[in-house]
């Protein structure tokens, strides 16, 4: 659960290559703490950047909940 994974390319973890599909283009992650947030029934609903902070999150998260 803790070791290195590939997040981009053609080794890419499978979760993350499913996330960033769920979004679009699929546009490579480029940054650490690049954020998914996903519902309840699994759901991909936004994407967010390494620079949005989890407190600029917590109404989105909240109306989920």
């Amino acid at each position: 659960m803790f070791s290195k994974i590939e997040v981009n390319g053609d080794g890419a973890c499978d979760l993350y290559t499913w996330m960033k599909s769920q979004q679009g283009d699929g546009a490579a992650i480029t940054w650490n703490f690049e954020k998914f947030l996903i519902d309840r029934e699994g759901n991909v609903v936004a994407r967010f950047g390494p620079q949005v902070t989890p407190e600029q999150l917590a109404a989105e998260v909240a109306a989920l909940l």
